[in-house]
């Protein structure tokens, strides 16, 4: 798992992310590291191998993320993203929430990031794909970037990185569908992801707890919307600067701040 999007501090306060919603007493846990059901992986490897070969895609999602402050009390937070993708070059990425304001665009030369609360981009000339684009972002900005993971043109290989066990925990539902649900364990987190049964192998939800934190804070996504044939404008993944916004070299660190408590 690519681990560098999923913990993060925040606003100088030691903070953990994590995707997530709370599993019931429902099955026994594996003990013994290094335990991996094939059941688990199997599907997992489909649906990588499905988002693989989805050349274009758009999609929506509610995220929950919980705080841990000083003090021990445990907050929960909630924004909404959107996305969308075209496969090698083309991303588009917002989040929205009671603070945060941003959007993400990457056309194959530059990443652009905007941020509408402090009215202001700042752009990282970069030519290659998606995957070097998020890496790329997390390396110069130390951003967080939900649901990364999913968006490689590898999906199982990121997400199996240092995975010790897995668990295959039977079928459930996500919004009125019919999902599998499997459970990861690594040596800091443990993360679960839910996923859509029959031959649209899609991730419905995809949650990560925090182990070695006081109150396990927990990052939640739920996808919805998922559209795999969308049709995207021309000029989708080109950023245009409105009229006012400032251009910054790079975002200093007091913005940079203000935007990563903003996430």
């Amino acid at each position: 798992m690519n681990n560098n999007t999923l913990l993060n501090p925040i606003g100088g306060v030691s903070l953990a992310l994590g995707m997530a919603l709370t599993v019931g007493a429902i099955a026994p846990m594996p003990t013994q590291a290094q335990e991996l059901d094939p059941n688990a992986t199997e599907v997992l490897q489909f649906m990588s191998d499905y988002l693989t070969r989805t050349q274009a895609f758009s999609v929506n999602a509610d995220i929950d993320f919980e705080i841990v402050t000083t003090t021990g009390q445990k907050l929960q937070f909630s924004s909404y993203a959107s996305m969308v993708m075209q496969r090698p070059t083309g991303l588009f990425f917002q989040r929205r929430g009671p603070l945060a304001d941003a959007e993400v665009f990457f056309d194959g030369s530059q990443i652009t990031l905007f941020g509408r609360r402090i009215n202001a981009y700042a752009t990282i000339p970069l030519s290659g794909t998606i995957d070097e684009a998020i890496l790329t972002m997390e390396a110069e900005t130390g951003l967080p970037f939900p649901g990364a993971d999913l968006m490689f043109s590898n999906p199982y290989e990121v997400l199996m990185e240092g995975v010790e066990s897995s668990t295959y925990l039977g079928t459930g539902y996500i919004d009125g569908v019919e999902v599998h649900h499997l459970a990861f364990r690594e040596a800091d987190v443990d993360w679960q992801i839910w996923v859509q049964t029959g031959d649209r192998p899609l991730p419905m939800k995809y949650v990560i707890t925090t182990k070695w934190i006081t109150g396990a804070p927990e990052y939640s996504i739920r996808l919805r919307d998922w559209n795999t044939n969308p049709q995207i404008p021309a000029n989708r993944f080109t950023f245009t600067p409105p009229a006012g916004v400032r251009l910054l070299e790079a975002l200093p660190p007091s913005e940079l701040e203000d935007y990563q408590e903003a996430q």
